[in-house]
């Protein structure tokens, strides 16, 4: 088995479905909460409407009921399993919203229950290397574009740039905006900022030395602020350290 980058088998392959009819696809992360892990996406993912219009993404007009999860199998590393999460329990949505913003912010927490024969990778929130990363900087959005894969149910890593003061809220939102050509089913994905080694700059103003590859989690993309630009929101890691919380 060849050496993987972790991110790579971090974000997890997603089909957004009613009944047996995949109606979308997208891409998430698993964190550990208190109450145990969760499944960090998008809500238009999971709720299958747009979230400033709340009209159904699908040209079919369906709704999802259920997310299938390509997880990463246990104890066989490059083998993967498929689970299925409701999405609805006694007509209600599962997922948690941000305690804040509700639906506002367009990420979610789900709590995983299928996760027999299945190895979770989760982000460690609050815990990351402090990499100084400001505009320009490059960044990457680890996720499934097009519904696409790296091989297997690897992600595809897509780079841009950091296009926004990360510590500044984008529209009084906590996000910012990177520069990058990501497409539809990225969204959902881990954005890192991935370096491979050596003298690395950091916050404060030095620099530190790395052994191998160093990685810290910025957010969660969630789409383009319109389909002429690549600009796109990413949330921030400190909203969905919010979000987890309040599962």
């Amino acid at each position: 088995m060849p050496t993987l980058s972790l991110p790579s088998v971090q974000s997890l392959f997603l089909e957004m479905c009613f009944g047996q009819q995949v109606l979308s696809t997208g891409t998430a992360i698993v964190v550990s909460a208190e109450s145990g892990p969760v499944l960090v996406t998008n809500w238009h993912n999971v709720a299958g409407r747009n979230p400033h219009t709340k009209a159904p993404l699908s040209q079919t007009g369906g709704i999802p009921d259920r997310v299938r999860i390509v997880h990463n199998r246990a104890n066989s590393p490059g083998a993967w399993v498929v689970r299925e999460e409701p999405l609805l329990l006694n007509g209600k949505a599962r997922w948690i919203e941000h305690p804040q913003h509700g639906d506002a912010a367009d990420i979610v927490a789900l709590p995983l229950t299928q996760v027999d024969d299945v190895q979770l990778y989760p982000y460690a929130l609050g815990s990351q290397p402090n990499i100084l990363v400001g505009p320009s900087d490059a960044v990457s959005v680890v996720g499934f574009p097009f519904g696409l894969r790296g091989g297997g149910s690897l992600a595809i890593w897509a780079t841009g740039f950091m296009a926004s003061e990360p510590e500044i809220n984008y529209e009084n939102m906590p996000v910012f905006l990177i520069d990058c050509r990501a497409r539809p089913g990225q969204s959902g994905s881990a954005v890192v900022a991935h370096r491979s080694g050596g003298s690395v700059a950091m916050v404060g103003g030095g620099t530190a030395m790395f052994g191998g590859p160093v990685t810290k989690f910025l957010g969660v993309y969630s789409g383009r602020i319109n389909d002429q630009s690549d600009l796109g929101i990413v949330w921030k890691e400190s909203a969905v350290a919010d979000l987890v919380a309040s599962t």
